[in-house]
């Protein structure tokens, strides 16, 4: 389902860039775009992240990127084993570039290259194995 922010292509390219990330790990990134966000985004991520099993990833690597677009409000959200890795300062660099994406208009090139950004990340800490399955759908997911 399109917004009026995200079109069909925008969401078809957002999910093909979930796709392309996730050939080179084992991790799940998951992108979920809301409408509007009562209270703060992390906690309302931090629930949907627990609600549709990011949590509950073999190897708890899950990412989500959440984003409630009438709101211009984002954030990611990473599990305890990328984020171990890559700290604090790795989230605030992508939260960055995807704002000032997000401010010249460039929505899908934010999320798509925060995708990538985080897709590399999780690539050189958890690299897929010869046994690994997608644990969960790489389709956007809405709540609007």
């Amino acid at each position: 389902m399109a917004s009026s922010v995200f079109s069909e292509s925008d969401l078809a390219s957002i999910k093909d860039a979930v796709g392309d990330a996730e050939l080179r790990t084992s991790a799940e990134i998951r992108v979920y775009i809301d409408k509007h966000v009562k209270g703060e985004p992390l906690d309302h991520a931090a629930y949907l992240f627990n609600k549709l099993g990011m949590s509950a990833t073999a190897l708890r690597n899950g990412v989500m990127i959440y984003i409630a677009y009438a709101d211009r409000k984002f954030c990611i959200i990473g599990d305890i084993g990328i984020h171990q890795h890559v700290g604090d300062e790795f989230w605030k660099s992508i939260s960055d570039k995807m704002s000032e994406s997000f401010k010249a208009g460039l929505m899908r090139e934010g999320v798509t290259n925060a995708v990538k950004e985080v897709g590399a990340a999780l690539a050189n800490y958890f690299p897929r194995m010869n046994n690994d399955i997608n644990e969960l759908s790489d389709e956007v997911q809405t709540g609007f």
